[in-house]
């Protein structure tokens, strides 16, 4: 079992502002030096650099955590970030300066199939993006995050990351980003109520403009299948081999969706599409952050965003577009020498916090899941990081699928542009429809 971080490292970080839960009673003698140190650095009026040096010093003298080399991969664009904030961890925590951190260039797509290839070989502190927390966790290349760390980061970051780090309801990842989908992008010289789907629809109508939205593809046409409740996953085993399917499009909630796919694809004002740079007399757009430069072009000083609009349903529910969330998670691999674990754990649940997470986005944009970072006058500036963080909310996060999925869901989204299914088709039909969709999604796991 994992040790827990004793209070001589959690007084020193929380004299730099880290969140980190309490001490045991264990740790009384740490805890007493860094109190200590903490009240002569407030009687002497000392500066904050000082008082954070005697409380590292404490900490130092109350446990050795031995040397070591510890190796970290990260996105290239991140590589030099990633570095001076590992660098100035190490600094004010002289404890763990037995230890070598090199930091490579491996990117979060490429990251989880190296550690599963060769997990002894791999990194001790990798980003990987959450489609591959299963397959790591079932080659056992993911520790579960130290149990003194736990508490803080599902309290501290958004429930759409803390479910992506979520495994059997164990927490085996430490959430970096919430940057990973799709929203509303609206004229609000046209658009009145960006809450509702048919209310978005009537006004571009009266404006005769035009509503975008790709519902011909398997990422974006989730929204309303999720939306409704209908469940589209699969297991894997550690090799990436599809094992188990679960999918209930074929049920009164999956017909359901597919008539509001319908009814949409009925408006004068639909088009199906997701790229801004493509959109021509358009009012409003689902489409994600990389386009928001463009979107900004065409709604100039109209230009606004927000969550995914609910829509009312065949059955006279009201139901909020959902879809797939993508995040950016930090793993540490498990560990043969226990300390050398802890200052892994600590280094990444440092590079995850909320102080890092804000430096991050005003260094390379990247969205932070940590709460109090969304909550900065930066990130809210970003009006499009914001509109997203309240749709994640309501997602569901993106696994591994077969590739033939998206060729399949491609079809499908078709056979509605195409009208080959309409309004006039009856419950039974949809139902045929979906059935055979979901038969095929089951088959690509056997």
């Amino acid at each position: 079992m994992k040790k827990k971080i004793l209070a001589s490292i959690l007084a020193a970080t929380m004299v730099l502002g880290l969140t980190a839960c309490g001490a045991s009673g264990a740790d009384a003698a740490a805890n007493t030096a860094a109190d200590t140190a903490a009240d002569s650095a407030e009687a002497a009026a000392e500066p904050a650099d000082t008082a954070s040096d005697a409380g590292a010093d404490a900490a130092a003298e109350a446990v050795d955590y031995g040397t070591g080399e510890i190796k970290v991969w990260v996105a290239d664009a991140v590589v030099d970030f990633t570095k001076s904030q590992i660098d100035t961890f190490i600094s004010n925590n002289p404890q763990f300066a037995g230890y070598t951190v090199t930091v490579e260039a491996v990117g979060e797509g490429d990251a989880a199939g190296n550690m599963i290839t060769d997990v002894q070989g791999g990194a001790d502190i990798y980003a990987f993006a959450q489609d591959q927390i299963a397959r790591l966790v079932s080659a056992g290349a993911l520790e579960t995050v130290n149990p003194e760390f736990e508490a803080d980061v599902k309290a501290n970051n958004d429930a759409g990351s803390i479910a992506a780090a979520t495994v059997g309801g164990q927490l085996y990842a430490y959430p970096l980003t919430s940057d990973n989908g799709y929203f509303l992008y609206y004229d609000k010289s046209v658009v009145t109520d960006p809450s509702s789907l048919e209310k978005i629809l009537a006004d571009c109508e009266a404006a005769g403009k035009n509503f975008y939205m790709e519902i011909n593809s398997g990422w974006y046409q989730t929204a309303f299948f999720f939306a409704t409740g209908c469940d589209l996953s699969y297991e894997t085993d550690d090799q990436g081999n599809f094992t188990k399917a679960n999918v209930s499009y074929a049920s009164d909630a999956g017909v359901v969706a597919l008539r509001k796919m319908i009814e949409l694809n009925g408006s004068k004002a639909f088009q199906n599409g997701s790229a801004a740079g493509e959109a021509t007399n358009v009012a409003a757009i689902v489409d994600g952050t990389w386009d928001s430069s463009t979107v900004k072009d065409l709604f100039g000083d109209n230009y606004a965003c927000a969550k995914l609009p609910t829509f009312e349903g065949s059955d006279g529910k009201t139901y909020q577009l959902s879809g797939f969330g993508g995040f950016k998670l930090l793993g540490v691999k498990p560990q043969d020498d226990e300390m050398k674990l802890e200052v892994c754990d600590a280094i990444a649940n440092y590079l995850a916090g909320g102080d890092v997470q804000l430096a991050r986005y005003n260094e390379v944009g990247w969205g932070p899941s940590n709460l109090s970072a969304q909550g900065s006058a930066e990130v809210k500036a970003d009006e499009a990081l914001s509109a997203l963080g309240q749709q994640l909310a309501f997602t569901v996060p993106q696994g591994q699928y077969p590739g033939d999925y998206w060729g399949l869901a491609t079809s499908l989204g078709d056979s509605v542009r195409n009208g080959e299914i309409s309004a006039s088709s009856s419950d039974s039909d949809l139902m045929s429809v979906l059935q055979e969709f979901q038969d095929t999604c089951v088959g690509y796991a056997q």
